[in-house]
């Protein structure tokens, strides 16, 4: 009974044994390497459960996540020789695995040192083509897209994929920003003040069109009232005219009550004539008319 007991426990230690030392699973986050007596012989693996030989096989597990290289702060000479001080990060993650081993043992340390030469080498030869306002305001995405092409190429020898290069802060150093800002503040008010005085000046030309039009639709309005005008005292005189012709005596009644109505308009009006003057002659002519029987 004691030597089928140890039987039994011999078995069930050499299956824990082969379990432990002849399995091993991959996830879908890890990128994984089999080795024979330290020879690489597999590297495509996919996520699930392998069997080893142990004691001759061995397995080594790299992460197959997206890495971040985050660069500290570095002083970068532009075209005019003044420093720049660019704060960047890249993205990476492994692409060839068997070739990661070879070249950085499939460490991220590694890899990030020579990505990290390979970044600033490439930021030292593109800020020194560029003037500082380039690097600020103008080539920054043009920058950012040759340096992770530069390094998406030298990474390969490295079995990693170059995601991308991004400039997180690109400052000027502490004692000269201010100097940089109060030029630039300067010339942005130079700016301003050029827009101005064409404002003002565009506005000065509108309005002299806009007077200018104006006296010339005045013009022409007083000419064509003068017309019309004209035109309302020539058919009045023609009208006066006929009813003169027509009957003249009559005209001349008219003509007098006119008179009358636009001199004794109001009551304060006072006149002094003789009462035989020809303004009054028919005023005798209604007393006679109001007394006749």
């Amino acid at each position: 009974m004691n030597r089928l007991s140890a039987i039994v426990a011999a078995v069930v230690l050499l299956l824990v044994i082969g379990i432990t030392f002849g399995t091993f699973t991959v996830k879908e986050t890890e990128r994984a390497l089999k080795f024979r007596l330290g020879e690489v012989v597999r590297t495509d693996f996919e996520p699930g459960l392998y069997f080893q030989i142990p004691f001759v096989n061995n397995v080594r597990k790299v992460d197959a996540r997206v890495q971040t290289l985050d660069e500290s702060p570095q002083r970068f000479l532009t075209s005019e020789q003044k420093n720049l001080i660019v704060d960047t990060f890249v993205k990476w993650r492994v692409e060839d695995v068997e070739q990661y081993y070879i070249t950085v043992r499939a460490s991220p340390r590694e890899a990030n040192l020579r990505l990290s030469e390979i970044v600033r080498d490439g930021l030292r030869a593109e800020f020194g083509k560029r003037t500082v306002q380039e690097v600020i305001s103008g080539d920054r995405a043009e920058i950012m897209n040759l340096l992770t092409d530069a390094a998406s190429q030298a990474g390969n020898s490295l079995g990693v994929s170059v995601l991308d290069v991004r400039l997180q802060r690109v400052d000027l150093p502490e004692g000269v920003s201010e100097s940089v800002f109060n030029r630039m503040v300067a010339a942005r008010e130079q700016v301003a003040r050029q827009f101005r005085a064409e404002g003002q000046e565009e506005a000065e030309r509108i309005r002299s069109a806009a007077d200018r039009r104006r006296e010339e639709i005045l013009a022409e309005a007083r000419r064509k009232a003068e017309e019309v005008r004209g035109a309302a005292d020539a058919d009045a005189t023609r009208i006066y005219a006929d009813a003169y012709e027509a009957d003249e005596e009559f005209y001349r009644f008219y003509r007098s009550l006119r008179a009358y109505e636009n001199t004794f308009n109001d009551d304060t009006d006072m006149l002094v004539l003789s009462p035989d003057s020809e303004f009054f002659r028919y005023f005798d002519q209604l007393d006679s008319l109001t007394t006749s029987p």
